[in-house]
């Protein structure tokens, strides 16, 4: 059935630099693939290093020349399982300005030779500011760079204390896997142009998630000494994560900030299978628990919000080709998610110890995931007081079909769940009462038909506050997120221990921001999708060379700024990069329904659709 759509790749095949290369092509059978050679080429020795890069909208920076802090300069070689490499952090003394409009790390990278990709986090006084992957070299060498806007950690960056800045990237250097990650991180501190309005004249800025600066930080953070990062890891679904903790007497706004990665048998958690086909075909060494999984968060023994997470693809995952020099969609600035809290405060300001919990439904090992407590304090106001008035969730309900016979099946998976809380605090501003609502539902449908997979997954992660303020006006704040994931991959076996791994994948990004919840169109939009193919020779578990391509299409608009990049790669090279600070249409809705325009041949096209669901999430 697949022999057609390999044809016209094979002929690409010894064209392709023999570069190591990392994989899990055909995740339910949960293989490591490994590369044996380099590049045979000895011109290639002397080509500069692979620009590799992750597609996002630039950060809207002032004309200002900003001051500028290098926090650490380290190699990275024999650091797993070690503890993270630490360096001493103060706010610049010779920086003039006092008040900042932005505030930006930069992680600059080099590495040269094999290895894998590696997760790494990093952290100021427990506080994780960014977490990555890196990317994975090549012979010739590779650099990358990640800048990432952390301006609302600013009562952080800006206090007078020492404090400790710690960066935990684990990787192991022997014969085989040489390449070392030689580091960088600075700090920019752009200054204001104009005198700056503190956020708590405006209420802790709420509507406007840029310019949200909270007065204090608590981390939820594993304590030093330790080996390996900061996080909390999450090992199977029984696997509970507490800290206790206890907030000042005069907070009137709250927000968590939950950082998640997920790795080794949970890295491609939605292809995972269900337990029930395991044990009937008596697999090992299969991942299962099916493909559900969410990251609750709970106080004091209640869940108070959930994540469910953006299907973040590392740079050796899949078929590593396909990032290479484009990393995929979140890779190399793994997302965050905000939960408003605000309704708990009338439990929280009582001055006693209370405790924050991590778990991860259906989890097998291993997530890592720790958070960030955002607090606004009423600087008028000695202590503020709050009430619970209204707390409703409705447990989690899950639909399961699952057909199959022998190894081959259908598998179909459907979950909603919803959490409403409203509460009020009283403070210098007046009473404020806020209500925060997160809505979610997801749907996968899967395919084994023998080596083959496909997976169509679609998340609607959405959330909503209201803030009734002293106010002419209340607030009203909502976010709407669409996470697309698409994969079809199979293995055709060639014979003499020799197979041909093939796969097309989609990720999609869309989300939409509104400061007015009732308001008909959003102040922001942010449309983010990627389309690749690839196939690969494995021999013995080993990848001997491939041939993949990525498309991306990415397009932002608010009221002041548009911005939008079409491009796309093959193995190393740009076909094609067409950036625009004006909104493309056209790209738009050409990309926003891509999943219907990638079937490579009507033949394949015509299985799918009567297997899996449509574009859209129907059955």
């Amino acid at each position: 059935m697949t022999s057609f759509f390999l044809n016209p790749l094979l002929h690409l095949l010894p064209l392709l630099f023999l570069d190591p290369l990392f994989s899990q092509a055909n995740l339910h059978h949960s293989k490591t693939f490994k590369s044996s050679l380099f590049s045979q080429s000895s011109a290639n020795e002397t080509i500069s290093p692979t620009l590799f890069f992750e597609v996002t909208k630039p950060i809207n920076l002032p004309t200002t020349k900003p001051c500028s802090l290098t926090v650490l300069q380290h190699d990275f070689g024999f650091t797993y399982g070690k503890s993270p490499v630490l360096a001493n952090y103060n706010f610049p003394s010779d920086c003039p300005f006092q008040e900042f409009s932005k505030i930006v790390l930069e992680w600059n990278a080099t590495c040269k030779g094999r290895q894998f990709d590696r997760i790494f986090g990093v952290w100021l006084s427990g506080v994780e500011l960014l977490r990555s992957c890196t990317a994975e070299p090549r012979p010739n060498g590779i650099f990358w760079s990640v800048k990432k806007d952390i301006t609302r950690y600013s009562s952080l960056l800006l206090s007078n204390d020492t404090q400790t800045f710690s960066v935990y990237l684990g990787n192991i250097v022997d014969k085989t896997y040489t390449g070392v990650y030689h580091v960088n991180v600075t700090l920019y501190f752009y200054p204001a142009v104009e005198k700056l309005v503190l956020s708590k004249e405006k209420w802790g800025d709420f509507g406007s998630d840029v310019d949200s600066k909270a007065d204090l930080i608590i981390p939820f953070s594993r304590d030093m000494p330790l080996n390996d990062g900061l996080w909390y890891e999450i090992e199977n679904a029984t696997d509970v994560k507490v800290k206790e903790f206890v907030i000042p007497q005069n907070v009137y706004r709250a927000v968590l900030e939950v950082y998640v990665s997920f790795h080794e048998n949970d890295e491609f958690w939605y292809g995972n299978l269900p337990n029930e086909y395991i044990a009937a075909n008596n697999l090992t060494d299969v991942a299962g628990n099916g493909p559900f999984r969410e990251v609750v968060v709970s106080l004091d023994g209640e869940v108070i919000g959930a994540v469910w997470p953006f299907t973040v693809v590392y740079t050796g995952g899949i078929n590593p080709l396909l990032w290479r020099p484009v990393s995929a969609i979140g890779s190399f600035d793994l997302p965050t998610y905000d939960i408003e809290i605000t309704p708990f405060l009338g439990n929280l300001l009582n001055g006693k110890p209370h405790k924050l919990s991590f778990s991860v439904t259906n989890a097998l090992n291993v997530w890592y995931i720790d958070a960030n407590l955002h607090l606004w304090l009423d600087s008028k106001s000695a202590k503020t007081e709050g009430k619970l008035l209204q707390y409703d969730i409705v447990p989690l309900s899950v639909t399961s079909v699952v057909d199959f016979k022998g190894l081959n099946g259908t598998f179909f998976m459907n979950t909603t769940r919803f959490i409403s809380s409203t509460g009020w605090v009283k403070s210098s501003f007046g009473i404020v009462t806020t209500k925060s609502i997160q809505d979610l539902s997801y749907s996968n449908s899967m395919v084994i038909n023998g080596n083959l997979q496909i997976i169509n997954q679609t998340i609607h992660f959405n959330d909503s506050v209201y803030a009734d303020i002293p106010a002419p006006n209340a607030v009203k704040k909502k976010s709407l997120k669409r996470f697309l994931f698409y994969l079809d991959s199979d293995d055709i076996d060639q014979g003499n221990r020799t197979t041909f791994s093939v796969s097309n994948v989609t990720l999609g990004f869309d989300e939409k921001k509104f400061n007015d919840a009732d308001a008909s169109s959003p102040s922001s939009s942010l449309w983010n999708l990627q389309k690749g193919k690839g196939v690969m020779v494995v021999k013995d578990n080993l990848v001997v060379s491939g041939v993949a391509s990525t498309q991306q299409s990415y397009n932002y608009e608010d009221g002041n700024f548009c911005y939008s990049r079409n491009i796309s790669s093959s193995n190393y090279t740009i076909l094609y990069d067409e950036v625009r600070n004006t909104c493309d249409e056209r790209a738009k809705s050409h990309f926003r329904y891509g999943l219907s325009r990638w079937w490579p041949f009507p033949a394949r096209r015509a299985f799918l659709t009567s297997h899996v669901t449509d574009p859209n999430g129907n059955l």
